[in-house]
């Protein structure tokens, strides 16, 4: 059914919610999982380090990404991640379309009151998005 799910995910405890999804889909699917995360390249510079840890220091996406993929594999499935330098919509939208997704997954986080008016991540993909979307109730995770 679904061969390639994309999920995107911060540090959030509802992101989290959608890994655990994402992942249940693609076991149950017998499909690939692909773990997005979406940061500000001048969130962290190397030269902003303590010298001690610029060369061994890891990028808080992937520190990020590493635990996601935890997740995953505490699920049954081994996730390949994605790590993008730029808005989480633009991040999502463009991997699920470079690894040919036939599902995107995201939390509903912003999906309710003002944002959703104004406008939310999960709402934003699932317009931009070119396959199917599950946006996951993680209502009471947060």
């Amino acid at each position: 059914m679904f061969k390639t799910v994309v999920v995107g995910a911060d540090d959030s405890s509802t992101a989290r919610q959608a890994v655990v999804a994402a992942a249940q889909v693609a076991r149950m699917s017998g499909g690939q999982l692909h773990i997005v995360t979406s940061y500000d390249p001048r969130s962290v510079r190397l030269e902003d380090l303590p010298p001690e840890f610029r060369l061994t220091a890891l990028h808080p996406a992937d520190a990020l990404l590493n635990n996601l993929s935890e997740i995953a594999r505490e699920h049954g499935v081994e996730p390949e991640v994605h790590p993008a330098a730029s808005a989480p919509v633009e991040a999502v939208v463009g991997a699920a379309e470079q690894c040919h997704a036939d599902l995107i997954v995201v939390g509903n986080k912003g999906m309710k009151g003002v944002r959703r008016v104004l406008g939310s991540i999960p709402n934003s993909i699932a317009h931009e998005a070119h396959c199917s979307v599950l946006i996951v109730d993680t209502v009471g995770a947060d």
